[in-house]
């Protein structure tokens, strides 16, 4: 094994933490605005995440910077090639960002149903755009012997790479169910169950046509990698576990769905980084895009200090805020507006 190919077991393990750590923020995101029936519920479903989204974003940013640094000739292909489409995600990230801020700013009733709606948009728009861009590296675009891309934004929108993004979008839904019935009380945990139960139908059928797709569409062969299998198994697993309330082990298995689902993708891929449908010659691999093996070997060791220290630290931190969430019964909403961080605890 090379130190490129070390490098890109490391980048694939960042966009599995990225999915399976924000697949469930997403999630609950998008669940919020449906399953809260009242502005304290829904207060409460958004604290379940308040003290993590942001920690979990830093593994999409790591993720991108590792492509720059170790790839730097994926990166400059990859994001001119997807340029558009990375504009209207960031844009996403920082309304999603912006409205956890300033929702409870005003109080005015349209004021907070438009921050409310755009963390619901902006949490679907994010996993569906780069699972888009996911499927296209594998599905392949057009792209010309200097390595640039030759196609136009509609290009982009290939029906792989579209069902790609529907799939991460739906898993995303599935571990945020799960997660809110791990992370909330009453009511609204029987809401969050049931959503898990009916979410976890659609995840089997969407998650089974990808998995076809991958051999069948792309000419992969028809038997399955262990990794596919255990992505399809996880997601069978998890949609039964969540109807019978085990709720526990249902997102455990919703976050090996999600993640199998992600590295099924990289390791179809490898050791290539983007297909060319142009020509087979003009596919980007490991090899042409990787940075000199100093720089590799400096960044290796940057790694081994650093990167347990940051997971040590965000296990710590989901620790700490490990317990669950119930709708403040004691003043009803004012309860919830004058305490809007930490709403009270079972």
């Amino acid at each position: 094994m090379t130190l490129g190919d070390l490098w890109f077991i490391v980048d694939v393990l960042f966009w599995v933490g990225f999915f399976v750590l924000e697949g469930f923020d997403f999630g609950v995101g998008m669940l919020h605005s449906f399953l809260g029936r009242s502005d304290s519920e829904r207060r409460v479903l958004v604290n379940t995440i308040g003290p993590v989204w942001d920690g979990n974003e830093v593994w999409l940013i790591v993720a991108g910077a590792v492509i720059f640094a170790a790839f730097p000739g994926w990166y400059a292909t990859m994001f001119s090639t997807f340029y558009l489409a990375l504009v209207v995600l960031l844009l996403a990230l920082m309304l999603r960002g912006l409205s956890f801020e300033y929702q409870r700013k005003i109080d005015d009733p349209r004021w907070r149903s438009t921050w409310r709606w755009s963390l619901t948009i902006g949490s679907a728009l994010i996993p569906l755009l780069a699972g888009v861009a996911l499927g296209d590296l594998l599905h392949g675009l057009p792209i010309d012997k200097a390595h640039q891309f030759t196609g136009s934004f509609f290009t982009l929108l290939t029906p792989f790479g579209l069902w790609t993004g529907v799939t991460m979008l739906v898993l995303s839904l599935l571990m945020g169910a799960t997660y809110l019935s791990l992370k909330t009380t009453g009511e609204l945990r029987e809401r969050a169950q049931k959503a898990a139960a009916a979410i976890g139908v659609v995840a089997v059928v969407v998650t089974f046509g990808f998995m076809t797709w991958i051999h069948v569409g792309l000419s992969n062969g028809f038997v399955p990698k262990p990794i596919e299998a255990l992505g399809l198994i996880a997601v069978i697993a998890a949609a039964w576990l969540a109807s019978v309330k085990a709720e526990g082990w249902a997102f455990v298995a919703a976050a090996v769905g999600i993640g199998a689902t992600v590295g099924s993708i990289f390791q179809e891929l490898f050791p290539r980084v983007m297909i060319s449908t142009t020509n087979a010659a003009y596919t980007l691999t490991v090899n042409n895009t990787a940075s000199p093996p100093y720089t590799l070997k400096v960044m290796t060791v940057v790694a081994v200090i650093f990167f347990p220290i940051v997971l040590i630290y965000q296990a710590w931190g989901y620790h700490i805020f490990r317990k669950r969430l119930a709708v403040p019964r004691v003043g009803g909403d004012d309860v919830a507006e004058k305490s809007p961080e930490v709403p009270a605890e079972t």
